[in-house]
């Protein structure tokens, strides 16, 4: 089952079919995502004679969009234009244009810096634009199976494994391999870790100079590498500067730099009038578990002999399939985490727009204690009715109940429901 992606030629995309609706009635519809993931694949499935294709890769495309934004939008119709972060003056062309022809799917945009957050743009096309996150592969794409875990969870069904569960070498093994497609085309863990340092080369030498003007560009493969020691820990932007002889302001810059270009994701913390001691830091996970194990050098037959270092892995490996099955759920949900002073934990607190609330806690043992649930107990008595589930997310096969609304589950829980 692990071998998957190998076998099949054509990987459905969960996001495809909310990119055709939201075609039929916003007027720009923007996939957003890391380069690598998938985003041009799904867009030149919307093109063809009557919405062309046009790339920003292209050095012709970019040339003529930069010297003359207005006109470059002019005369289209309808189109696809990949990597428009690359042209951020764009988007305010694209603005006077639809608000000339007001005609649903005219702008199908990609782009590999989520652009969608700087306040002119998010301002300029508000009310115009839908804007669709497309993250690596999820496992539920990669294995075929429904992906509707946190729509199940919220609507009251217990959770439960299809007796395929993954589970020791085998759960290893793909929180390795991670989600990037071209990742996992390379047959070996050498190949994948060539094709992934190539990939942050490439990422920090060209697309950080589309979004931003930075002094030190040298410091950024540094500070990754500082990250992604620190991945599943309290973001400590004086400490992650400290480490480049960065003032904390600057590292806290450089931070969001990577954040925009989707190679880390910030969790921020979940708050509660009722809890007074919360931790209010945010915690930092990289979107890709085969890109963070080969920033951290930790290689699978070392892993497997010693899983110490196996934990921050597999909890940015729960988050980001968190967050992908979150971008195609039906209901609109976010994430955060829950920390006391007192060290007490969930790592995922997935709340819907109801305020009900799923807590999710990762443990990469076989092995479940009562007290692994003392987080879960917590956030519980807090919220009280509004709490829907509590989950231990381990290295099992089964699930088991440690009382009422909590369980014990398989990681492969993620995508077997």
């Amino acid at each position: 089952m692990a071998n998957s992606t190998s076998s099949r030629a054509f990987i459905d995309r969960k996001v495809r079919p909310l990119v055709e609706t939201a075609l039929a009635d916003t007027r720009v519809v923007l996939i957003t995502g890391p380069r690598q993931a998938g985003k041009t694949t799904l867009a030149r499935q919307f093109s063809g004679a009557d919405r062309p294709y046009i790339t920003l890769d292209d050095a012709g495309a970019l040339s003529a969009a930069r010297a003359d934004p207005i006109g470059f939008i002019r005369g289209i119709e309808q189109a696809v234009i990949d990597e428009v972060q690359r042209v951020p003056e764009l988007m305010l062309a694209i603005k006077e244009s639809v608000d000339r022809d007001d005609a649903p799917g005219r702008f199908l945009l990609t782009g590999s810096a989520n652009i969608a957050a700087v306040p002119a743009v998010a301002d300029s096309l508000a009310g115009r634009m839908a804007t669709i996150s497309l993250l690596p592969f999820a496992q539920s794409e990669i294995h075929a199976t429904p992906g509707r875990l946190l729509d199940r969870l919220f609507a009251g069904e217990e959770p439960a494994v299809d007796g395929n569960a993954l589970f020791g070498d085998e759960l290893l093994t793909i929180v390795l391999r991670g989600g990037y497609p071209e990742a996992l085309r390379r047959s070996t863990s050498a190949r994948r870790t060539a094709w992934l340092e190539d990939y942050v080369t490439q990422i920090l030498d060209r697309d950080v100079r589309d979004i931003a003007n930075i002094d030190q560009l040298d410091r950024l493969p540094r500070l990754l590498e500082v990250l992604a020691e620190h991945a599943g820990q309290l973001v400590n932007h004086s400490s992650f500067g400290a480490a480049l002889g960065l003032s904390s302001v600057t590292a806290q810059k450089y931070v969001a730099i990577l954040e925009r270009l989707f190679l880390v994701k910030t969790l921020v913390p979940w708050s509660s009038n009722r809890l007074s001691r919360l931790i209010k830091t945010p915690k930092l996970h990289f979107l890709d578990s085969g890109l963070l194990a080969t920033l951290r050098e930790d290689e699978e037959e070392a892993l497997k002999k010693d899983r110490s270092r196996f934990g921050a892995l597999l909890e940015s490996f729960v988050v980001s399939e968190l967050l992908k099955l979150a971008s195609w759920s039906e209901r609109r949900v976010s994430l955060s985490h829950y920390r006391t002073k007192d060290q007490d934990e969930v790592d995922v607190v997935v709340e819907d727009r109801r305020g009900r609330i799923v807590g999710i806690e990762v443990k990469a043992s076989a092995t479940v204690r009562p007290q692994d649930f003392r987080g879960l107990r917590q956030l519980q008595d807090a919220v009280g009715d509004r709490f829907v589930r509590g989950l231990v997310l381990h290295d099992h096969d089964r699930v088991t109940p440690f009382g009422e609304k909590l369980q014990a589950a398989p990681l492969s829980v993620l995508w077997s429901m």
